[in-house]
């Protein structure tokens, strides 16, 4: 279905106000965890797009081969270049946790790549961030991982994945799902199987699915544990056709990752009471962050097209975030301190 106003009304309770009443970190800490020797561009369009978006503080835990290039990028972003080929994961694992107690997000995909000690790590940060209760993204390499051992992420109703065309017909066969089906129902169906995860299904319009009535969803393992089971059990998919660029950049998906990352920051930030009224469980989130992402990546797609044409690039793409996010969704500006 496309998107109701309901939704994006919805989307909007999880915008912080811009009032003056917020302290450092009560508008998001997002974390990217990837960026090894061969990709350092991932981990930064996925940090940068979540601070344009607005998020207070972007880290990014990375290898100490890719630290150098990613803090030349931007002196904005916190880097942490922790992940190193030589040393354990339980050498790591203790400033790992310290790291992630600080965020209420996750972002695990870009520029990661398929090295053992680097999907490794990737798996420990995972655990230690369902441990937490906090929300994840997952894409690229991300979902590579995932693909190997489908447990890391089941029945997690914290997360969203981020599949392209390739990456969704590879996951949707690996976890069982008849390639007969629909092509409309297929991300609703990968979604089932996952237990609950949040979908986001990129292609010509991005198809947002959210199905949690199989019995793999598991609220207690979500830390979610105060939910009503039965008012949890939901079946939903959004069309978001909103309008985006012709040419599609090497790199705009890491801007999604990011752009989903800052929205579920945001989200935890709602649920913790820094702001708003609490009336939207934390089990909606995911798919609310999934379309309001969407939508403003699809837009600063086309801003930045409309600009550069054929030669457009994904570095383009950043500075449109803040003019395409007013555009869905308005300033969100209120009378008070600054």
């Amino acid at each position: 279905m496309p998107i109701s106003r309901t939704i994006i009304e919805q989307v909007k309770k999880l915008i912080p106000p811009l009032d003056g009443t917020l302290y450092k970190g009560q508008s998001g800490r997002v974390g990217v965890l990837g960026g090894a020797l061969d990709y350092t561009g991932a981990p930064y369009f996925a940090a940068i797009s979540a601070l344009r978006f607005g998020v207070d503080l972007s880290h990014v835990i990375c290898s100490p081969t890719a630290a150098g290039a990613i803090k030349s990028y931007s002196p904005d972003l916190i880097v942490h270049p922790i992940l190193n080929e030589h040393i354990s994961s339980d050498k790591v694992k203790p400033e790992l946790q310290s790291i992630l107690a600080r965020l209420h997000v996750l972002i695990v995909g870009p520029g990661l790549g398929r090295e053992a000690y680097m999907q490794s790590f990737a798996k420990l940060a995972v655990s230690i961030a369902r441990e937490r209760g906090m929300f994840i993204v997952l894409d690229a390499d991300g979902l590579y991982m995932i693909g190997q051992d489908v447990s890391i992420i089941k029945g997690y109703r914290r997360a969203v994945v981020t599949p392209n065309v390739v990456e969704f017909k590879r996951l949707s066969e690996q976890v069982g799902v008849d390639p007969k089906t629909p092509p409309d129902q297929r991300a609703s169906l990968v979604s089932r199987k996952l237990g609950g995860v949040t979908v986001l299904e990129k292609g010509p319009s991005d198809i947002i699915s959210t199905d949690s009535t199989g019995e793999e969803a598991d609220l207690a393992a979500s830390q979610m544990k105060d939910a009503d089971p039965q008012l949890e059990k939901a079946k939903e998919t959004v069309q978001v056709d909103v309008e985006g660029g012709l040419k599609r950049c090497g790199g705009q998906g890491d801007v999604l990752s990011g752009s989903v990352g800052a929205f579920m920051a945001w989200g935890r930030c709602y649920e913790d009471g820094a702001y708003g009224d609490r009336s939207l469980p934390a089990s909606r989130v995911p798919l609310l962050a999934a379309v309001g992402g969407s939508m403003v990546t699809r837009t600063a797609s086309r801003l930045a097209f409309a600009k550069y044409g054929r030669s457009v690039v994904t570095e383009d793409m950043i500075p449109e975030i803040g003019k395409a996010f007013t555009e869905m969704f308005g300033d969100h500006k209120s009378e008070g301190k600054l």
